[in-house]
């Protein structure tokens, strides 16, 4: 066997060696996965299902607060719609999200940047973070509103490092949220990027 043959055998056999002992960490994760673990909201199905069916389970309003989901519309470019976790109300018009499945496919962020650009100031349109710009998104995306969790006691706060740099990033979140966090924090891997944390993360049902 000549030198050619062995080394194209052997890449052969480190290739495959590589296929069958990715982990099954390496799985994304879905906006709705994501959402549901660390809020402590049990909602399944579809992001665009979740308003609905958070009637008469969960409380709804229009105003941001810590722990709480916010349900984005379907649009023709987000046909599912998209949920994300508020990890801080910045001020009436900002907030930080943590979130799933959103500047990169199965990818993790947590603690970036959202804002309210409705005309009411009622949450219903907002931009959010985008990691490849590293800087808020173009584009502006409409949202029902905020399902609350009903378990937010003040001074509870998840011990994460915000993605990007901004100040008092100190997050109130609830007990549950934080103990769910800490377990999906300690299966986290993959590469971060300076702009904002993003991080493949097991799928967990």
């Amino acid at each position: 066997m000549n030198f050619k043959a062995l080394a194209a055998r052997f890449a052969l056999v480190v290739s495959c060696g590589l296929m069958t002992a990715t982990p099954a960490a390496a799985q994304f994760w879905q906006c709705v996965t994501f959402a549901r673990s660390v809020s402590g909201i049990e909602i399944r199905g579809n992001a665009n299902t979740w308003w609905d069916q958070a009637a008469g389970r969960y409380e709804r309003g229009h105003s941001p607060k810590a722990g709480s989901v916010l349900a984005f519309s379907p649009t023709s470019r987000m046909r599912v719609g998209h949920v994300a976790m508020v990890s801080k109300v910045v001020s009436d018009r900002e907030v930080l999200l943590t979130h799933a499945n959103w500047s990169r496919p199965g990818a993790v962020e947590t603690n970036v940047l959202a804002i309210d650009v409705s005309d009411a100031g009622d949450w219903s349109k907002v931009k959010v973070w985008y990691g490849p710009q590293g800087d808020l998104g173009t584009s502006v995306y409409p949202t029902k509103g905020f399902i609350y969790s009903g378990h937010a006691p003040a001074g509870d706060t998840l011990d994460v490092q915000p993605s990007y740099q901004m100040a008092s990033a100190t997050r109130t979140i609830t007990a549950t949220q934080r103990a769910n966090a800490a377990q999906l924090a300690t299966i986290q891997h993959g590469p971060t990027d300076p702009r904002g944390i993003f991080t493949l993360v097991n799928e967990a049902n």
